[in-house]
């Protein structure tokens, strides 16, 4: 797996992850299945696509999850 993609989940950070944080993770995601940087034009719309549904998918299992032990740090 690409080692640039950080936990974003506690207790690896401090607070819950923000949007910008996930939808980096997934470009990074992205960027590594698709072996593409930057895609070209005619790529470019299923790129976008593909990022912003794998934000979705990350940011719905960050909300699911339960940590242990999260709960008591505040």
């Amino acid at each position: 797996m690409c080692r640039s993609i950080k936990t974003l989940r506690p207790p690896a950070i401090p607070d819950e992850a923000t949007d910008e944080e996930i939808r980096a993770a997934a470009l990074q995601y992205v960027r590594k299945v698709s072996g593409f940087r930057a895609p070209a034009a005619h790529n470019r719309e299923v790129f976008d696509q593909a990022v912003e549904a794998i934000a979705e998918a990350t940011a719905e299992l960050l909300g699911g999850l339960e940590v242990r032990g999260a709960a008591q740090r505040a």
